[in-house]
């Protein structure tokens, strides 16, 4: 309860930058994840890196995806033929596989490093803290 009273005070003073946006979300982030997974310090020291290393992987794809497919939408949706509209179909199920194909990466070096109800409860606590943005984002827009 007192990490998601910090993530709502945090969340609300997001007024600089974007990267330093995107900071202080990573910073909440593993915060929330923290919490959620209860790790020991021993798992902690283990997680972590791994953890990270991942996350700047799919951070990559993610990227891509924004810029190679969703902004090419946006950009260029009147103007969208049939071919250039297949070749985002495809690139965007590229990049998904690429996720996934990660995410299986991602669970094979966890299982290595904390219990498999951890990397259950993980996933779980990804979800949520996804979703908790997502409320907040709204709720924000709706007060303004």
């Amino acid at each position: 309860m007192r990490i998601l009273i910090i993530f709502f005070l945090f969340f609300f003073s997001f007024s600089q930058a974007q990267e330093s946006r995107h900071e202080k979300i990573r910073a909440l982030k593993t915060a929330f994840i923290t919490d959620k997974l209860n790790l020991t310090s021993q798992e902690a020291q283990k997680f972590w890196p791994v953890y990270n290393e991942f996350e700047k992987q799919f951070y990559e794809i993610r990227s891509i995806r924004g810029k190679e497919v969703y902004m090419v939408l946006r950009e260029q949706w009147d103007d969208l033929s049939d071919d250039k509209a297949n070749q985002l179909i495809d690139k965007h199920l590229s990049l998904e596989f690429q996720e996934l194909r990660l995410l299986k990466e991602r669970t094979e070096a966890l299982r290595k490093v904390i219990p498999p109800k951890k990397i259950i409860r993980l996933n779980k606590a990804e979800e949520d803290f996804k979703q908790e943005l997502l409320d907040q984002y709204r709720k924000r827009n709706k007060e303004n």
